[in-house]
């Protein structure tokens, strides 16, 4: 579970609901047809703009945002330290059954055991980090409908209250349900963008990036053995690519 996440998104609500209590209540600031216009509309207008596997796809990527895989970098550089050592020692071949902290890892592995050469190993793994950015991108590009078309329907909400509300000036009890619809749904369009899908994306990429940047250090570390380096080339390498606070504790170690 990524705290961070969890805190924000519920502080964030918390902070809304509150001024909303603190205003009168709730009851308020809830109306059906809003809703309806803002999240149903949005939901179907999401969906038109990708297959349908995507869209329900997405949604499993969302929960990455609260439950992220963890991978740590310092772990992986001490595995393939430990993994040239033993390759440096007794061949490729003692590498077969290896423990290793991912799949990733393993499939370039178990390429090294079957005898790939570095050009090979290199092409294949760079190959599926490439087609691993192309997923999350294409999920990430379902999120962003969300943060693009919430606001959009917000504002069509917001229209269709005004329309109503010019409509039927002269009955002045038509006036205040149809002024509620026009800000609510512009409210609920801000809400759904900024509230929970802005910072779902932002963190969505962040987990991509750090994805992109592990999986390297794993191409750079089995290259690396493939060419024969010494652990400690190998190790220095990858560390490079770290922060300076988890470098300084690995050559610490």
């Amino acid at each position: 579970m990524d705290i961070a996440s969890l805190i924000g998104f519920i502080g964030a609500m918390g902070m809304i609901l509150g001024a909303m209590i603190s205003g009168g209540g709730v009851g308020p600031f809830i109306d059906v047809p809003s809703l309806l216009i803002v999240i149903g509309g949005t939901f179907f207008s999401v969906m038109y703009t990708c297959p349908l596997p995507v869209f329900l796809g997405s949604f499993g990527a969302m929960a990455k945002a609260f439950l992220p895989p963890v991978k740590k970098m310092d772990q992986l550089v001490e595995r393939m330290a430990e993994l040239a050592a033993i390759a440096r020692k007794d061949g490729m071949m003692a590498l077969e059954g290896q423990d290793v902290p991912d799949k990733f890892f393993q499939k370039g592995l178990q390429m090294l055991v079957d005898g790939a050469d570095e050009g090979k190993l290199v092409t294949q793994l760079n190959g599926e980090i490439k087609a691993m950015k192309a997923r999350h991108e294409t999920n990430q590009n379902v999120v962003k409908g969300w943060i693009d078309i919430g606001p959009a329907m917000g504002m069509i909400g917001t229209l269709i209250g005004l329309v109503l509300m010019l409509g039927n000036m002269a009955d002045p009890k038509a006036i205040g349900p149809a002024m509620a619809v026009a800000l609510l749904t512009t409210m609920y369009g801000a809400i759904i963008a900024n509230i929970i899908f802005m910072p779902m994306l932002v963190k969505l990429e962040g987990y991509t990036a750090y994805e992109v940047i592990y999986r390297g250090l794993v191409v750079v570390g089995l290259r690396n053995i493939a060419r024969g380096e010494s652990p400690r080339n190998i190790q220095d390498q990858m560390v490079s690519a770290l922060p300076p606070k988890m470098q300084a504790k690995l050559e610490a170690a």
